[in-house]
């Protein structure tokens, strides 16, 4: 598994590491002892660094990896990464205010069962705060100890250079694979120049980037597919039969598709860091395998002739899923 460093000044970890959502119901059902099973393997497999959020099933994510840290009675193997700012407030669900973020840092503190956490993001920017305020509240946790770097989800990069001139910036949250090209218009660069992580969510594409992609039935059944635009039709049959090339060549090259797809991806830059989510220990291996695929530029070239930036049929998110995210491009 290939190592790098979470920030500029940062720990060295996987370049591979774990999203925790899916140790809740958000892609289908998780047990909790399925949960542990993926956290064991992430040891297994070299995986490091571990992705979660208050948010994710209300607390459920973390409290799953507090419980597996506390039967390893204190030893903490993983650099734990959380996030604050999503709630369940419909009228409010971003909210920046220091007192509100300070409670969610400790709540989420609580269910990790640390003192503190490596990094911490805000998950979501609420527009009645300008981000150097926030920027101020999140540099004001490290100063407290609870948290030894902070982070931004979903920011554009203009909003990451205002911050970074406050704090610096150890990474930024991003959607990004072959799939979503988007944080080329200007945040892979940015994050490279002021040395922050591109850590990037959903590298498999929410799963067309693997050799068992959602069918239109499948996606139907999960509520965030079944509103997204890449997985209704007639966008989904679209994609599939785009990304069958994809999976063709992964099959010739002798690996997974998933593999390729995050192997792909790192090499982007060394700023760039993965966080694949699954609740399959068999396609855990798969993702973390890419993590030590060396592609040449023959490989390459090959993917970009098969994947051409702006090849998916359908936006990245809904109407309402693009609430939160800064657009920038």
């Amino acid at each position: 598994m290939k190592q790098r460093n979470l920030g500029q000044s940062g720990p060295k970890v996987s370049a591979v590491g774990y999203g925790a959502m899916s140790f809740t119901n958000f892609y289908g059902p998780a047990t909790d002892e399925g949960s542990m099973q993926i956290l064991d393997a992430c040891l297994e497999f070299g995986i490091t660094h571990i992705d979660t959020a208050n948010a994710y099933g209300m607390g459920r994510s973390e409290t799953v990896i507090g419980d597996w840290l506390r039967q390893r009675k204190g030893e903490v193997p993983f650099t734990i990464a959380t996030k604050g700012a999503i709630t369940r407030d419909p009228d409010r669900r971003h909210n920046n205010d220091p007192a509100h973020l300070r409670e969610a840092l400790d709540a989420s503190l609580k269910r990790l069962g640390v003192e503190a956490v490596d990094l911490y993001y805000l998950h979501r920017r609420e527009p009645a705060y300008e981000i150097e305020e926030v920027a101020e509240t999140l540099a004001g946790f490290v100063k407290a100890g609870k948290v030894k770097a902070i982070g931004y989800s979903e920011i554009a990069p203009s909003s990451l250079r205002r911050a970074h001139a406050v704090h610096p910036v150890a990474a930024v949250q991003s959607e990004y694979s072959l799939s979503t090209r988007s944080p080329e218009m200007g945040l892979v660069q940015t994050c490279a120049e002021l040395g922050a992580s591109l850590v990037a969510f959903s590298p498999v594409g929410r799963g067309l980037l693997t050799d068992r992609p959602p069918s239109p039935a499948s996606a139907a059944e999960i509520d965030f597919l079944k509103a997204n635009p890449r997985f209704v039709e007639p966008n989904i049959s679209a994609n599939l039969a785009i990304t069958q090339k994809f999976r063709d060549l992964a099959a010739d090259m002798g690996v997974a598709t998933a593999s390729l797809a995050i192997a792909w991806l790192l090499h982007r830059g060394e700023q760039v860091l993965a966080i694949p989510g699954t609740r399959s220990v068999e396609h855990l291996r798969e993702v973390a395998a890419g993590g030590s695929l060396d592609l040449s530029s023959e490989d390459l070239a090959r993917i970009a002739e098969i994947l051409p930036i702006g090849w998916a049929h359908g936006d990245r998110y809904s109407v309402g899923q693009w609430k939160g995210p800064e657009r920038y491009c």
